[in-house]
This record gives C-alpha cells, sequence and structure tokens, in this order.
C-alpha cells in the first residue's frame, strides 16, 4: 500500500470491524478506509456515505448509475474510483465502446446510450467541473428526462463519487485491483501525481 499517508499501525476497534467488513465484501484491501483510521470521524461519515448512496433504485437502472458512477469517475481522473467504478462493467451491458466515449467525454455520439443516460452523463460531467456552471438547456434537458426524485439521486450519485474521489487523490492512494486486467481503463493516464519539473 502506497500512497502520502500509511493506515496507523493500531485501529480503533470500531473502525476496524468497519475496515475488515469492508474488506470482506470488495475481497480487497481498501487503502482509503484503513488510511481513514487515523481520523474516525472521518471513517464512520465516509462509510455511512457509501451505505447510504444510491447503487440501485426501482426507477434508475443499475446501468445508468453504474455509468454515472464511471463517468464521474473518469472526468475528475481518480484512478482508485476509475478501477472500483468499472468493476464487472459488462455485467450492466457497458461496451467497450461506451467506455472510450466515457473517457473522452464524448456520449452524445454513441448510438448505444439512451437519452436518459446521455442527459446524466453530461449533467455528472458538469456537476464536477471548476468551476460548475449548468447551461440552461441541460437542465431543461434533465427536467424532461428525470423526476425530481431521479435528479437528487443522480446529484447525489455523482456528489459522493467525486468525494472519494478527491479524497483518495488527496492522500495519493492508488488503485485496489479491481479491474487490473482491463486495459481499456487506461488507469495509468489518470494519475495525479506529477513529478516536479
Amino acid at each position: 500500500m502506497s500512497g502520502y499517508v500509511n493506515p496507523p499501525k493500531k485501529m480503533n476497534p470500531i473502525i476496524r470491524a468497519g475496515v475488515w467488513i469492508a474488506e470482506k465484501i470488495t475481497g480487497r484491501q481498501l487503502a482509503p478506509a484503513r488510511v481513514l483510521a487515523w481520523y474516525p470521524k472521518a471513517a464512520i461519515g465516509s462509510g455511512a456515505l457509501e451505505a447510504l448512496v444510491a447503487h440501485k433504485d426501482k426507477n434508475i437502472s443499475r446501468r445508468l448509475l453504474k455509468l454515472v458512477r464511471l463517468q464521474t469517475s473518469f472526468a475528475i481522473s481518480c484512478p482508485f474510483c476509475i478501477d472500483m467504478n468499472a468493476l464487472n462493467y459488462k455485467e450492466f451491458g457497458i461496451s467497450d465502446e461506451e467506455i472510450s466515449a466515457l473517457q473522452t467525454g464524448e456520449t452524445d455520439k454513441i448510438e448505444s446510450f439512451s437519452e436518459r443516460e446521455k442527459v446524466a452523463l453530461a449533467y455528472a460531467r458538469t456537476a464536477v467541473q471548476t468551476p460548475i456552471s449548468f447551461n440552461a438547456s441541460l437542465i431543461r434537458r434533465l427536467q424532461k428526462n428525470f423526476t425530481e426524485r431521479e435528479i437528487v439521486i443522480l446529484a447525489s450519485t455523482i456528489a459522493q463519487v467525486d468525494y472519494w474521489g478527491r479524497l483518495i487523490q488527496s492522500l495519493g492512494l492508488p488503485p485496489a485491483g479491481f479491474s487490473d486486467k482491463c486495459e481499456i481503463l487506461n488507469l495509468e493516464n489518470y494519475a495525479t501525481l506529477k513529478e516536479d519539473k
């Protein structure tokens, strides 16, 4: 495990149990959970955020939520997030062509994306740019294609990935190896640590 911060040698027992559960569920050693043990309030808050964000919903397909998480991961250039959110992407009916479009942000050109997907992906890219600046036509498309409840689900999903991405990148934590054998993700292109010149 490498990063700017190493996990503490001793963990609060509650945090240790939470890390054990998270790693049991994912089958991977999770550096973010371990490093957050330095500050238990952040660890607990981050765990609660993760547990409460939508991964499925009766009105928004799991594929669409997966696409939004992936688009946000690519937009914020977070290798850990891309690695984790790309896990089993083909099981969600996401093609390599669609992954490539998420990487470039040119999703409107891909016919296999539905109109709802295209709007949600544009919304995700816009929500994580700095400064955030939504144009009225995107918001009209969003309101035409999604209910108010669904917009809140999309916004909270985008914000959750953005939170994790910025936290993980700020700590310099590497991908966990969820998609090591997936070359199309090009994780090395998203490294955020730049060498001094």
